[in-house]
């Protein structure tokens, strides 16, 4: 009811010529079902590529209408993509590309631009390119068998978090499916939910896992209100492989998930599919023309 009455306010005003304010206006479009985010690419979705022709790939990307991505290359020889932060930052600049965003390995201590290695120095480097978010992608089997791995790692991150923090930087840790099978009667998750300062550390949803694992992202927010400041927008096809698909090919309904991102937390949001079953720039291009059409403005 609130949202109708703001458009109808909306709506007589805009017949009038009068003021609008950006909340009203915001209002609005949360009534005609669109939201006023930028779509983001995890360029994971296109590794193949960047890896061989990053510089391509990155205006191919930017040439598709995505005005934000999300790295995913750094530890070991701590560069992006194999350049330096400076030519790297140009490289973006020339394709009108923002990073807000880069995934990290939790490492080990022998593993530089890792979590668990030379983080000062990866900080210092997401910082001078422009990162707002610092993002662990995955935990590997040995860190994660026992409750007690899960809370060590929630030690590990609360650390990086207070690193970070240093530099004007969040922490975040992404989702798969493999930390919602209970564990001592545990959910994981749940474990490094409340193991970690939630300040400090902040979570990017994978929407996808988190469906594949039989949980509601909506009851999550619920719950953990303001603690998903970034989502993975990936959908799940309708087969019993339950397999990626572009954003809008498949079962997910993300209009209904949209309309709670404010609960959420969300700052920002990246597409990601891991694997495509043609060309990805082609799947690139079907998600987001279906997020323009449907979701955001």
């Amino acid at each position: 009811m609130t949202d109708r009455r703001s458009f109808l306010k909306y709506s007589g005003l805009m017949a009038g010529g009068l003021f609008i304010s950006s909340d009203l206006a915001k209002a609005a479009l949360r009534y005609r079902g669109k939201y006023p985010y930028k779509a983001g690419l995890q360029l994971y979705t296109v590794r193949d590529a960047m890896a061989k022709d990053p510089k391509g790939s990155l205006a191919k990307v930017a040439k598709v209408g995505y005005v934000n991505v999300e790295h995913a290359t750094y530890s070991g020889s701590e560069k992006f993509y194999g350049m330096s932060v400076g030519e790297f930052s140009s490289l973006l600049k020339q394709n009108n590309l923002h990073m807000p965003s880069g995934h990290y390995a939790l490492g080990s201590p022998t593993t530089k631009g890792t979590i668990l290695s030379d983080w000062d120095k990866a900080v210092q480097d997401a910082a001078s390119v422009g990162q707002q978010y610092m993002v662990c992608a995955y935990l590997p089997d040995d860190k994660r068998k026992t409750i007690d791995d899960y809370k060590r790692v929630a030690e590990s991150f609360n650390k990086a978090g207070e690193i970070c923090k240093k530099a004007g930087i969040q922490f975040c840790y992404h989702n798969h499916n493999f930390e919602f099978p209970k564990i001592d009667n545990q959910v994981p998750y749940e474990v490094l939910l409340k193991s970690t300062d939630k300040d400090l550390v902040k979570m990017e949803m994978d929407i996808y896992w988190i469906t594949r694992a039989g949980f509601d992202p909506l009851a999550m927010f619920k719950e953990h209100p303001g603690r998903f400041i970034l989502w993975h927008v990936k959908d799940m096809d309708n087969t019993p492989q339950h397999a990626f698909t572009e954003v809008g090919s498949g079962v997910i309904d993300w209009n209904r998930i949209f309309a709670h991102a404010k609960e959420s937390g969300m700052k920002q949001f990246f597409v990601e599919e891991d694997k495509c079953p043609g060309d990805p720039f082609v799947s690139i291009a079907k998600s987001y023309q279906y997020l323009k059409k449907n979701i955001i403005v």
